[in-house]
């Protein structure tokens, strides 16, 4: 597990970053519902007559004036896209940065297969996103205890486990992609994930492109319809698990058979 320890410590500094930057403004919204509170009714009414921007997040259908429904529209946005572009960032950097730093060389030079490099970098990015995860859910929770309302523990559960996929299968479709480079490129990273999240705007605006959020991780993170069924959508978390397992397979046909300069 040198390599793990190793990506880690690169690492380190990046994820502290994104932790704390996603984890401190999930603690701010939080801290401003009590204020906010005896207003919500006007402010819901307001968001529910705007029309495709009402739609497009989900607001026609979640009660502002709820804690549940203020966090799974401010949170969740701030936790979607936050985490979104950190797994991505992670990931699309993991398998082409030897060559970009040009160490490759001297990494694949040590008597170890080049399957194993692949498996300690995947295991580095998922610890790196499920400790990430741990944290802002701590945050979270310990946020609504100290505001004094109640834990909506299945809706906080269901959202926070949506939004932990969503990484998962980003991550997983960046590594894959990360094979296939030869230099670190963050653009890739955050343009795909800031692609998936505007696809999912667009199939909650039109009728004809619902299909779009069997193709988005953030079709099974929408908020309100996890808050009005329950339960996450398993058709869609199936398809992107599938598309997750796709792209780690494609780091290690690709990543094995490679040709490394560096």
């Amino acid at each position: 597990m040198t390599l793990v320890k190793h990506e880690w410590k690169q690492g380190k500094l990046s994820f502290t970053i994104w932790t704390a930057a996603i984890g401190l403004f999930m603690a701010i919204c939080v801290f401003l519902f009590p204020e906010m509170k005896g207003q919500m009714d006007s402010v819901s009414d307001l968001f529910a007559s705007m029309g495709f921007f009402t739609e497009a997040f989900g607001m026609d259908r979640l009660n502002f004036g709820t804690l549940i429904g203020f966090y799974a529209v401010e949170c969740g946005n701030i936790l979607g896209l936050g985490g979104a572009f950190f797994a991505s960032l992670c990931a699309i950097n993991a398998l082409c940065k030897e060559e970009g730093d040009k160490t490759a060389e001297f990494l694949l030079t040590h008597p170890v297969k080049r399957s194993h490099i692949i498996t300690e970098k995947l295991i580095a990015v998922w610890i790196q996103i499920t400790v990430m995860n741990l944290l802002i859910y701590a945050v979270s929770v310990s946020s609504i205890w100290l505001i004094g309302e109640t834990v909506p523990w299945k809706e906080i559960h269901l959202l926070h486990a949506a939004f932990y996929f969503l990484q998962i299968e980003l991550a997983g479709i960046c590594f894959g992609l990360s094979a296939f480079m030869r230099k670190s490129s963050i653009g890739v990273g955050l343009g795909i994930a800031a692609m998936m999240y505007f696809l999912n705007l667009i199939a909650n605006i039109a009728e004809t492109a619902k299909f779009l959020k069997y193709i988005t991780p953030f079709g099974y993170c929408d908020s309100a319809d996890i808050m009005e069924n329950g339960s996450l959508n398993g058709a869609m978390l199936a398809i992107g698990m599938i598309f997750c397992a796709i792209g780690i397979a494609a780091a290690y046909l690709k990543y094995t058979r490679k040709d490394i300069h560096g």
